[in-house]
Order: C-alpha cells, then sequence, then structure tokens
C-alpha cells in the first residue's frame, strides 16, 4: 500500500479523506498547522501520521512529501468576503503553486488536487437568455464575468498551477466538487446552510443549487488516484435542485420551520449592502455579500456524465444525504 499525504485534512473534504484511506489501509500523514482544530478526527487521530507545516512554507512540505508517495491537496480558503481576497490569492494559489513544485521536485506518484465547479467559470448572465438552468461541463471555457466570484478566480488559477505541472511532467487529475453537504463543524463551509436553516432563517433565493455528498467527493478522489487516469478533471456534482426545495429538506430533516419568504434579486442587493454595514459595524461575517447574493439568483447545472462514464461512479440519493447529515447535526 503506498502512502498518501493530505493537506487540509482537517476539513470538511480532508477529514473524509483522511477516513476513505484509513479504511483502505493506506498510510496516512497529514499536514496541519499549530493550533489546529482536530475535532473531525478525534477517533482516528492516533492513526495518523501528523506533520506540523504549511502549504506556503517549502521547507516543511519538502519534509512531508516522500518520494512515491501520494498527494492529496484539498487546502484551501473558501470565502466571499472581500477582506479575504488577499488570503485566498496566497493560500489558493501560491499554496498549490508550492504543492506542485514541491512533487515535481521530490517525484511524488500523483496528485489529486479538490478544487471546485466555481473554478470552472460562469458565463456573463448578459448573454444568459434561457430561462432553463445554463449547462456547464468540464469542457467550459473561463471568461472573465462578474458572476466569477474572488474564490472562483483563486480556484481557477490554482488549477492552472497544477496544469503546469502536468505540462512539466506531474501525474495528477483534478476533481471539481459543487456544495458539499456532510458531517462537519456548521459554523464552517457548506455546513453552514445546515446552521442558517437550524437558526429557522426565513429567506430563500430564487436561483439553483448544486450539491453533492462529502462521502461521494472522497469516494471519487480515492479511486481516481488507484486508477491510470491522469491530466483529467472531474465535476463531482450529485444534483441540481432550487434553493427553496434543498433548504425545505434541510428543514424537514432538522424539524425545523422552512424558510418561507422568496428573496427576489432586487431584495438580495438590498441585504447584501445592510449585511455589509452590519459587518463593518460588528466585525461579523455577512450573512450575505454581493458575491453570493448575485450567484444565488442565477441557474446553473454542472453535468456529471464525466466521471460516470470514466469511472462506472454513481452519486447517492441528495435527499438520503440530507436526512444522515441532519441526523447527524440534531444528534449532536
Amino acid at each position: 500500500m503506498h502512502s498518501v499525504l493530505i493537506t487540509g485534512a482537517t476539513g470538511l473534504i480532508g477529514s473524509h479523506l483522511v477516513r476513505r484511506y484509513l479504511q483502505a489501509g493506506h498510510p496516512v500523514s497529514a499536514l496541519r498547522r499549530a493550533g489546529s482544530d482536530l475535532s473531525l478526527l478525534r477517533d482516528v487521530n492516533d492513526r495518523v501520521q501528523w506533520l506540523e507545516g504549511d502549504i506556503l512554507d517549502i521547507p516543511s512540505l519538502e519534509e512531508a512529501i516522500q518520494p512515491g508517495m501520494d498527494v492529496i491537496h484539498a487546502a484551501a480558503i473558501v470565502s466571499f468576503v472581500p477582506r479575504d481576497r488577499a488570503r485566498m490569492e496566497k493560500i489558493n494559489v501560491e499554496g498549490t503553486a508550492n504543492i506542485v513544485n514541491v512533487c515535481l521536485e521530490i517525484g511524488a506518484r500523483k496528485l489529486g488536487f479538490v478544487s471546485s465547479v466555481a473554478a470552472l467559470g460562469r458565463p456573463d448572465p448578459k448573454r444568459v437568455h434561457s430561462r432553463e438552468p445554463v449547462v456547464i461541463t468540464e469542457n467550459q471555457k473561463w471568461e472573465d464575468s462578474p458572476n466569477n466570484s474572488a474564490y472562483a478566480q483563486t480556484k481557477y488559477r490554482a488549477e492552472l498551477e497544477v496544469w503546469r505541472g502536468v505540462a512539466e511532467g506531474l501525474n495528477a487529475v483534478i476533481v471539481n466538487p459543487s456544495v458539499v453537504l456532510g458531517e462537519g463543524d456548521w459554523s464552517r463551509s457548506s455546513s453552514q446552510l445546515f446552521k442558517y436553516v437550524w437558526d429557522q432563517k426565513p429567506f430563500y433565493t430564487e436561483g439553483m443549487s448544486n450539491v453533492v455528498d462529502v462521502r461521494d467527493v472522497a469516494e471519487a478522489v480515492y479511486r481516481l488516484m488507484e486508477s491510470d487516469l491522469s491530466a483529467e478533471r472531474y465535476i463531482l456534482n450529485a444534483a441540481t435542485l432550487p434553493y427553496r426545495d434543498l433548504l425545505h429538506a434541510m428543514a424537514d430533516a432538522l424539524g425545523k420551520r422552512r424558510p418561507h419568504i422568496r428573496v427576489a434579486p432586487a431584495l438580495a442587493n438590498v441585504l447584501w449592502r445592510l449585511e455589509a454595514i452590519r459587518s463593518r459595524l460588528t466585525g461579523r461575517t455577512p450573512l450575505i455579500t454581493r458575491e453570493t447574493a448575485r450567484s444565488a439568483t442565477h441557474a446553473y447545472r454542472y453535468e456529471n456524465d464525466k466521471i460516470r462514464r470514466d469511472l462506472g461512479f454513481e452519486f447517492r440519493p441528495i435527499e438520503e444525504t440530507i436526512r444522515r447529515v441532519g441526523a447527524y447535526f440534531t444528534a449532536g
């Protein structure tokens, strides 16, 4: 069994990747910064070789990455708050470049990069006239658009670093998950959707959501890393549904009141401005930003045909995912 190093192991996707590799019997190393919260892996901490380091610290990467080792890079900053832009640029882009460079230098067996559907880019909404969702595949070409968040831009540039590595001889695959649902910390990342519903917020938007089970993400990465597939990227998306339906299903799973007030685009534009003022006054993270308000009112559907064809992969029904994760949060 070849060994694997996982970055971002303390996060939602990373923690499930650790569990998937341990389940398969692989020796697992994980990079973490001093003081990292290891609570998502509390029951398997002693089975992981924890290495103190940082993706911005090249010497620590050179110590952590060994010849012939698999490396899965899942560490990233996900934020739609303007003040986090510089930090995302540093972590998401420069950090990925460091991983790629050290993998090439040391001679890693294979790199798996956890990107995002955001990195595929979205067409300018001025060019989208159909009332049906805009379909996006792995062949989508990046184009500058007000619908591409700062986060999307950094993940796109991070992917360019991986493709550069591929051109220099690196064996690598990329996955592009949509919104990831799973057992984690509901004060962070996409798990905040469950916290939003738990707090019985009344609003929902008109747009469409694309979602995938974190267990499917971990399984897809594992199978891609164990396969001969290389220099490819794969969308991981289980379902496309209205935000209203997603939030209602979460509310039912949590035993909470369903969000019942539809937020039209004009109202969303007012709300993000009010949230920006509240954030500046209180220092708290805004519940809605200009970027999230814009993206939540447009309809995109991410196709999953490629991974289903190349791996014979099948995604879990998202209704089962929501019930399972809802039970996790209500039990906690």
